[in-house]
């Protein structure tokens, strides 16, 4: 992880001066595209999008699509009689669009093996592993893989980032308040460092205030139950789980159930400052990344690029709302899908403070 800390700053680096040369800024896009094009430098030492491409944005459509079908309520969940039936569209709509990045990664891959090119980096190793005698890895299985690292790397930080920003500008007093422990720590720094997000408490209980408020997936990946058992619930009755059932952990609604929380709905960062929560899924009461052998095994680096992609943004640059939208009048409805995303994308001006 530290061997690739230059390249995190870079890609942030890059995303600074984007902004910088922006009027308005779509944040989760501009998010998605410094992580798309990380995942892509670490993987394939390239580029895969610019901000100011169309790349990035029908990436993001793709694969936005594609969670969203997968999220979606089937009737075939419901009535089996319907599951080889595509009633709804889902799997055709799902197929189309995660067929359209399964090209996308196999046509890198092709040209990587056509240019007989060696670059020491990640699809190297895989291609030269599935080249070995015997090797069951194909073209197909390694553009599989690349899917799954995308699908984790990209939409979960951008939706993160985005939720933050939203959350700060709509309220005033706590975007103050993280600019200036930001702005007394940095000094002449034009950008915050990995090893100095543990000095930053506030800005570590802003990313942890939108991940109660906002998790990145609301009912985390399912869950199978091994064996039978019973919940007991506060000692008013059971619930008897049978043993295959699926399970969803709602994450969405412990993070506001009114028994754990004090005024659930209201975005207060001040309350992780007196509590010792942490990411590792220690306690049932926050655990946005999931918790032992099923969490979420990106959290580290993703939990990395939030805080860097935030105090960049923050650090650098002043913000108001285009049309002079209130803070109190953002839109703050979401997608329902595999990650939850807001309805209508946020946007902002930005006003550099520093050359």
């Amino acid at each position: 992880m530290d061997a690739k800390l230059g390249m995190r700053l870079k890609k942030v680096e890059e995303l600074v001066a984007f902004v910088r040369r922006s009027s308005v800024v779509k944040i989760g896009d501009a998010a998605f595209t410094t992580m798309l094009n990380l995942l892509s430098d670490m993987f394939f030492s390239m580029n895969l999008a610019h901000y100011d491409s169309n790349f990035s944005r029908e990436f993001k459509d793709h694969l936005r699509i594609t969670l969203e079908t997968a999220g979606s309520r089937n009737i075939a969940d419901y009535f089996p009689i319907f599951r080889f039936v595509d009633v709804q569209g889902l799997r055709r709509r799902g197929r189309f669009h995660l067929s359209r990045l399964i090209c996308i990664f196999e046509e890198i891959i092709q040209r990587r093996i056509e240019s007989k090119e060696t670059k020491n980096d990640f699809l190297d190793a895989l291609i030269n592993l599935s080249q070995e005698t015997h090797s069951t890895l194909t073209i197909n299985g390694i553009a599989h893989l690349f899917l799954d690292l995308f699908i984790t790397g990209t939409d979960t930080v951008s939706t993160m980032v985005e939720w933050a920003m939203t959350e700060l500008l709509r309220n005033p007093d706590k975007l103050k308040k993280a600019q200036g422990e930001l702005r007394a720590f940095a000094g002449n720094k034009l950008i915050i460092e990995e090893s100095d997000i543990s000095k930053l408490p506030y800005i570590q209980s802003v990313v942890k205030e939108t991940l109660r408020l906002h998790p990145p997936s609301p009912f985390m990946v399912p869950h199978k139950a091994e064996a039978e058992f019973e919940i007991d619930m506060e000692e008013k009755y059971l619930f008897w789980i049978p043993k295959d059932a699926q399970i969803l952990v709602n994450v969405w609604a412990i993070g506001r159930d009114p028994k754990v929380w004090e005024d659930p709905d209201l975005f207060i960062p001040e309350r992780f400052l007196k509590n010792e929560f942490d990411l590792n899924g220690q306690d049932f009461r926050f655990f946005p990344f999931g918790s032992g052998r099923r969490s979420c095994p990106g959290m580290v680096l993703g939990d990395k690029m939030v805080h860097l992609l935030l105090t960049s943004l923050l650090l650098t640059f002043d913000w108001k709302l285009e049309n002079g939208i209130k803070p109190q009048d953002i839109d703050m409805n979401d997608k329902f899908g595999m990650s939850m995303e807001k309805a209508i994308p946020l946007r902002a001006i930005p006003i550099p403070i520093k050359s």
